[in-house]
């Protein structure tokens, strides 16, 4: 099977919540199954590469603002990635620029990329703890959990559909009950910590959908997850105390 291709969009930058960690668990399950991965770390004034699975980190509002100005110009590209089949991952400030803009709490606009429909306002307090979601990604029902951190409100346009159902935390703004953003090849999601080695089951239906584009539907062999499923037990007792 052929290699899967991750670009990590300035990872100098967005990369405050172990956002590396999301990339080595990427590369342990693919090379597990002896699928080839390749890791392309682009930063600003780089050129676009071609890859399967588009991923920008978490970062401070100073952050931001200094790769929002290169990440517009990259908009194009990334839309038409997507389009192609390839998936974009954001996650918490990498999410907030995946829509139209985050006014921060000086009253700062910093511009996303308007892949999708949805806004982010900062609000006076941060939404910190523990965090379950309850996911349907292509037929298939998935909690996820983690962790989050964020002063952001994000609300998506109508019509735009969730990452996940919030079982037990804040999610996108603390009021409609939703976490993260799901449409077509863009996902976009608050949790953090990282991500995926509390959640190998959602890693690896990342790397099918971004394998899928080119190489058709994927099936891939169970692994041996003894010690991440331990790890998400104990994540799971503590988000439900």
């Amino acid at each position: 099977m052929s290699s899967l291709v991750v670009a990590h969009l300035y990872p100098e930058h967005l990369n405050i919540y172990a956002d590396r960690g999301n990339m080595m668990v990427l590369r342990d399950r693919c090379l597990r199954r002896g699928i080839g991965f390749e890791l392309v770390p682009c930063g600003p004034g780089d050129g676009m590469p071609r890859a399967d699975l588009y991923y920008l980190g978490g970062g401070q509002d100073r952050d931001q603002s200094l790769v929002a100005a290169d990440l517009l110009r990259r908009a194009g590209e990334l839309r038409a990635a997507a389009d192609g089949g390839a998936l974009v991952l954001g996650v918490c400030g990498g999410y907030q620029m995946l829509g139209h803009r985050y006014l921060a709490q000086d009253g700062r606009e910093i511009p996303g990329v308007g892949l999708v429909d949805l806004e982010t306002t900062a609000g006076d307090s941060r939404m910190i703890g523990n965090i379950s979601i309850r996911c349907q990604l292509d037929g298939q029902e998935l909690v996820v959990v983690g962790f989050e951190n964020h002063a952001g409100r994000t609300h998506l346009g109508a019509g735009v559909q969730p990452l996940g159902e919030v079982l037990h935390g804040h999610g996108n703004n603390g009021r409609d009950g939703g976490e993260g953003v799901l449409a077509g090849g863009v996902v976009g999601t608050y949790i953090h910590g990282p991500l995926l080695p509390k959640n190998p089951a959602f890693a690896d239906w990342l790397v099918r959908r971004a394998l899928a584009a080119r190489t058709g539907d994927v099936e891939l062999e169970p692994l041996e997850d003894g010690l991440a499923d331990e790890a998400r037990r104990v994540a799971l007792r503590l988000v439900e105390r």
